[in-house]
């Protein structure tokens, strides 16, 4: 395949990120491989961020901005998805830095193995940390010393979650590591083709766990490269951190049943949502609970609801995977407290 004509299309959904967007576009347009088509997405944002995106689209050929109405992440996903003309596809947060090398190598790995997905590894960091990460990405990461290509990335997804788990399978020689990917679209490099028909649902926090099992489901393999090429910036006011509602935790809870039952669907057992499913109504109940009063009569009864759901898939799997899945969750549910402590510590 001749690289020269592989334009590469990366979607940046944009909304509010003006103290960060520079770091993010620039990053873009620094990579060591130029063929490429930048979207920037305006979801309706209020402050200086489209702005920033017509100057950016004002000195370079590549950008492209789209404004619209504010319609959350996943419309303004769909939007860039409408509008690639790359044949690979790859997305970026808007508050979030790449490796100068993330498009040279993600591209390399897809090319040299033909898979459907190239993903690398990634590194969280912190505000005050801004300025040292930009540094490093711009200075580059090592090229890959391993390319691991593995298939039916659907059962990779839902088996190899649990850090501890890898951390064991890696010892004993199973580079178990390299099947761990999680739901996010970043630092992922994707065959256009593999979003052919495929559209994120409007309207939804947890638009990117909804969308994983019939995307991961429709890839013959995946490539695993073993360096750190994306940088996820920490921020205590993003959706991730901050958001705590009764419709955010129901919509955890729909998302993780509508992969639950995808994933059995297509002969899999669902041990990550399993943990999603267990963990999200959980939330739920115990959000609620704090609110004391101020929950609704509505929130309560939907949250009911979400319980007997949550009993209904766990009736389908039988008792061992029933105690596999449990197991799973309780190693998951400590390495989480350990996440959710180094996170709010993460200046």
């Amino acid at each position: 395949m001749n690289r020269a004509k592989s334009l590469v299309s990366v979607i940046v959904p944009v909304y509010n990120s003006e103290k960060y967007l520079r770091y993010c576009i620039d990053s873009i347009l620094n990579q060591s491989y130029s063929n490429l088509e930048v979207i920037l997405v305006d979801d309706g944002s209020t402050d200086n961020s489209p702005a920033i995106c017509n100057q950016y689209a004002s000195k370079d050929s590549r950008v492209t901005v789209i404004h619209q109405k504010n319609g959350g992440i996943a419309h303004a996903q769909n939007t860039g998805l409408a509008n690639v003309h790359g044949r690979y596809i790859a997305f970026v947060d808007n508050d979030d830095i790449l490796d100068c090398h993330n498009i040279e190598y993600l591209l390399s790995a897809l090319e040299r193995t033909g898979a459907d997905m190239s993903k690398a590894r990634w590194q969280q960091f912190g505000v005050s940390q801004l300025d040292y990460i930009t540094t490093q990405a711009a200075s580059g990461a090592r090229e890959p010393s391993k390319i691991t290509v593995f298939k039916n990335p659907l059962h990779a997804y839902q088996t190899v979650f649990c850090k501890t788990l890898r951390i064991l399978g890696s010892t004993l020689g199973r580079n178990t590591e390299a099947r761990y990917f999680n739901e996010a679209n970043w630092c992922r490099l994707y065959k256009k083709e593999i979003w052919d028909g495929l559209r994120f649902e409007v309207g939804h926090y947890a638009q990117d766990i909804r969308m994983a099992g019939p995307l991961y489901a429709r890839m013959n393999s995946v490539a695993d490269i073993d360096v750190p090429l994306y940088f996820w910036l920490q921020e205590p006011d993003s959706v991730t951190h901050s958001k705590r509602s009764p419709s955010f935790w129901h919509d955890n809870v729909s998302a993780a049943a509508t992969n639950f039952q995808f994933t059995l669907q297509q002969g899999i057992i669902p041990y990550r949502n399993f943990f999603g499913l267990v963990a999200s109504v959980r939330d739920e109940r115990r959000g609620l609970h704090l609110m004391g009063d101020k929950a609704s009569a509505e929130d309560l009864s939907t949250c009911s609801l979400d319980e007997e759901v949550t009993k209904s898939l766990i009736k389908q799997l039988n008792l061992l995977d029933k105690l596999k899945c449990h197991l799973f969750y309780t190693i998951r549910r400590v390495e989480n407290i350990v996440y959710d402590n180094r996170i709010h510590n993460m200046k």
